[in-house]
């Protein structure tokens, strides 16, 4: 038994360009990884698709023949659920494992030896994951929707970019939060717990379910500020259908800039402290 520590310099302007061409290089792999499973991608598809009908004939009836509901029309409701069920798949909620199950087995050691930092690795890895997803789980059922629901067009030349600026922070948001989740193996070695909590919270608070607009107004802003889980996805469908003012809109989008700060800080936190106490068998 032995104890594994890893020390990883972060980069300076002389090393600067390199670091970024090895964060590129791992971007890309991890594209490739994900790319290979095309099956399910098209599995994926279809039951997010699936999904897709039933919860927006729901909000639409939530609507009712008043044709509106916490400040979305119809058509804004059908953009929120289809892009929504997209979004799903590129921020990944759920399903992530793999820190954890390289706590369990030990294999977590050759992480700590190789000279990028294991949260900067991961995350290139799935900033690449996510690209890859924005291509075959986003766009299907961002075309089936408006084959069948009148759906909301943005107007504002503002929107897109803020859209994708929002869906990246977005990404790497739940990254931080899923890396947090994992790392708990480090001190419980089994993370059933915290998955589950995570995967009952996630989907409830982010805005998955329902649009948190529905909720009292003050319990709006004390997720929003108070937690990272309106960032996840409530805000960047909030952006694509211009629910706020622009003004409005930069604002939150600069609240999931700071919230991913933090976040990734404490993930380097946490794996600093977690490298203190790590254990291998055969260390």
């Amino acid at each position: 038994m032995g104890s594994v520590t890893a020390t990883v310099a972060p980069p300076t302007d002389s090393n600067v360009i390199p670091w970024f061409r090895t964060f590129w290089a791992i971007s890309r792999s991890g594209f490739r990884r994900y790319a290979t499973y095309r099956q399910a991608a098209v599995a994926g598809v279809v039951t997010n698709s699936v999904f897709g009908f039933l919860k927006c004939y729901v909000l639409l009836a939530v609507a009712g023949t008043a044709g509106a509901a916490a400040g979305y029309d119809r058509a804004q409701l059908a953009t929120f659920v289809w892009a929504g069920q997209g979004l799903l798949a590129v921020v990944l909620l759920w399903g992530w494992t793999d820190l954890a199950d390289r706590i369990r087995t030990g294999d977590v050691a050759t992480d700590l030896l190789r000279p990028v930092h294991p949260v900067t690795g991961y995350l290139a890895t799935d900033l690449g994951r996510a690209g890859y997803a924005a291509l075959a789980r986003m766009l299907p059922p961002m075309l089936v929707g408006p084959l069948f629901f009148d759906v909301y067009l943005p107007t504002r030349a503002a929107t897109v970019p803020l859209f994708v600026v929002s869906a990246v922070l977005a990404v790497v948001l739940c990254f931080g939060c899923r890396f947090l989740v994992n790392a708990t193996a480090y001190w419980l070695q089994d993370v059933r717990g915290p998955m589950i909590l995570w995967t009952l919270g996630s989907g409830v608070l982010a805005g998955l379910y329902f649009p948190l607009r529905f909720l009292p107004e003050g319990v709006q802003w004390a997720l929003w500020f108070g937690t990272p889980f309106p960032s996840l996805m409530q805000t960047p469908l909030d952006v694509l259908v211009e629910r706020d003012p622009t003004p409005t809109q930069v604002g939150l989008v600069a609240l999931q800039a700071g919230w991913a700060v933090l976040l990734l800080a404490g993930c380097r936190w946490v794996q600093r402290r977690a490298e203190r106490r790590l254990v291998v068998q055969g260390g």
